[in-house]
């Protein structure tokens, strides 16, 4: 019994360590990030809700279910994180402390418009206030380019 305590102990240890680490890669683990997270996974849970329920996703020929089509969305989730992670990273190199932030507020926009998008397609009317705070995000993420130029976007890499 003591065996499969210890173990326990060793495993929990080990996996708490290893979180710690990735964690000090993206800047420490903060308000930013853990919002950054939840967002992602509401996200995700109103697109399968979309495409499993409502039949409604834009993502795919149907509306409905594609295995594709959530595997595509689970890789760019993991892009994101590392768009974050390289930001992180070259604010330690050049000594600032505002790349992460900005890049993490941009993600918290383009999360939150699709979720009101998702939420849109099912139906859902969406408050006023929410609508003004993803707004006042997108300024605020917005403030920090000082040419739209700057910023690339899916159908510029595509030509």
């Amino acid at each position: 019994m003591n065996e499969i305590k210890t173990l326990h102990v060793i495993i929990c240890g080990g996996v708490g360590a290893m979180f710690s680490a990735i964690a000090s890669y993206f800047g420490g683990w903060d308000s930013s990030l853990t919002t950054l997270v939840i967002f992602m996974a509401v996200d995700y849970i109103t697109g399968l809700l979309v495409a499993a329920v409502f039949h409604k996703s834009p993502k795919t020929a149907t509306g409905t279910l594609e295995s594709r089509a959530g595997w595509k969305g689970l890789c760019r989730k993991g892009v994101t994180f590392l768009i974050v992670l390289v930001a992180c990273r070259l604010d330690i190199v050049a000594g600032t402390t505002f790349l992460r932030d900005t890049v993490i507020v941009a993600f918290l926009v383009n999360e939150s418009l699709s979720i009101i998008e998702n939420a849109g397609l099912m139906g859902i009317p969406i408050p006023e206030v929410i609508i003004n705070a993803v707004d006042t995000l997108k300024n605020k993420s917005e403030s920090h380019y000082s040419d739209e130029d700057d910023i690339l976007y899916e159908e510029d890499m595509e030509e």
